[in-house]
């Protein structure tokens, strides 16, 4: 134990016999009332007496101001150097919680009261004690305790010095020890921080997934575009007008994307600076196909519902899924025949989303487009594995489902989310 940590923890003690004070002199004067005999700041029995009176008070104090657990929290964290750290206090403000708050409240304030006492007092006496061989005025008066020969007084107020110091050690320890299992985390409060983190995943997991989509999608089709105006540079110059004009309306879609999503971040950490709301079938899906057409791939849209009244989470998850979609079929099967039909249901009450593309020769037995991989809906290749579990996630959030596998002609994406 090194000397910082033996005075931050005697510091912690000083602080409990502070607190200390104020019922130690309510108690006086309630004995004073009793007993005008009573005369605490002379007596040390009466001293005691009080002492233990006050006990009982300081451990009621925790039980009536839950607000005691998380000010004790923050010293003890501060100054009793818990061994492995102690966490924040939680807002658990059961009885339970409240009364191990006041088994250790007791405990710092009654040892703090007994450290504070001896600070006070053996100081003095030690420097007396050292002092007197080497005055005289101290070896002739009546000392009462202090009064030993002179020879041994040194060796005593050190060792007086060494106890003092030892028994503040001691209490700090035992104070240190004891504070992670009275003010540590109750069941409560683990189970509040776990939803916490779990609503923190669920968050960032939701975000990588915008990420994924979005930037994923606008990279495959700029990279369709730039192969295929590559391709004809030097005989169609109007195509390659056209692709490029068709890569910049992509990329400015995907950075207005990834500023929404980096806004959001933003938002979460404490900063909320104005940035573009997420995009959504009401008003992005026109734009999106245009996209996806203009990289090549022919798309069939039908879309019979309508789109405005859709809740806005339900649009806004449709959306990445229909990117999402789109975005496998320019990876995995490239700019082939793709049919999209978006339903509401009304015996269900859920929006269908189907998602059909035709496989190029070249991609049967392999990656298929809106499946993007295997039988078991994973991605491969430019997905990492990310999309079809994003968006099968997407659908579970809202309560829907989603599936993606192969059929006669190709590949198929569905997807239902109740409304």
């Amino acid at each position: 134990m090194s000397a910082a940590v033996v005075r931050l923890r005697w510091a912690h003690l000083l602080v409990g016999g502070a607190l200390l004070m104020p019922y130690f002199l309510l108690v006086s004067v309630a004995l004073q009332v009793v007993d005008h005999d009573v005369d605490t700041f002379r007596s040390p029995a009466w001293q005691v007496t009080a002492y233990l009176l006050a006990l009982p008070l300081v451990a009621v104090t925790p039980l009536v101001f839950p607000m005691v657990r998380t000010l004790e929290t923050s010293a003890a964290q501060a100054l009793c150097r818990v061994p492995g750290g102690l966490p924040p206090a939680g807002r658990d403000r059961s009885w339970p919680a409240r009364r191990r708050t006041a088994g250790w409240f007791t405990l710092h304030v009654g040892l703090g009261a007994l450290v504070s006492g001896a600070t006070l007092a053996v100081p003095p006496m030690a420097v007396v004690l050292l002092a007197t061989p080497f005055w005289s005025a101290l070896r002739e008066r009546d000392r009462g305790l202090l009064a030993v020969p002179a020879w041994i007084a040194p060796p005593l107020g050190l060792a007086l010095l060494a106890a003092l110091t030892a028994a503040a050690a001691a209490a700090g320890l035992l104070l240190a020890r004891a504070a992670p299992a009275l003010l540590g985390p109750t069941p409560a409060d683990r189970l509040a921080a776990a939803e916490e983190r779990a609503a923190d995943l669920a968050r960032r997991n939701r975000l990588a997934r915008d990420l994924h989509d979005s930037v994923g999608h606008a990279l495959s089709a700029v990279t369709l575009q730039a192969g295929a105006a590559r391709r004809v540079f030097d005989r169609d110059p109007e195509f390659v007008r056209e692709a490029l004009a068709a890569i910049e309306g992509t990329t400015r879609s995907a950075v207005a994307e990834l500023d929404t999503v980096l806004g959001l971040l933003r938002q979460e950490d404490g900063d909320a600076p104005g940035h573009a709301p997420a995009p959504d079938l009401a008003r992005d899906l026109d734009a999106l196909l245009a996209r996806t057409r203009a990289a090549g791939a022919a798309v069939r849209a039908r879309v019979e519902a309508d789109t405005a009244a859709l809740p806005g989470p339900v649009s806004r998850e449709a959306y990445r899924i229909v990117q999402e979609g789109l975005g496998n079929v320019l990876r995995h099967a490239g700019p082939v025949p793709v049919r999209l039909r978006i339903t509401v249901a009304d015996e269900s009450g859920e929006l269908r989303i189907v998602l059909e593309n035709d496989v190029a020769e070249t991609a049967r037995g392999t990656d298929g487009g809106a499946g993007g991989g295997t039988d078991r809906g994973t991605d491969r290749g430019a997905g990492g594995g990310r999309g079809l579990h994003g968006v099968a996630e997407r659908a579970r959030l809202l309560g829907g489902s989603a599936a993606a596998g192969p059929y006669e002609q190709g590949w198929r994406l569905t997807a239902r989310l109740p409304l």
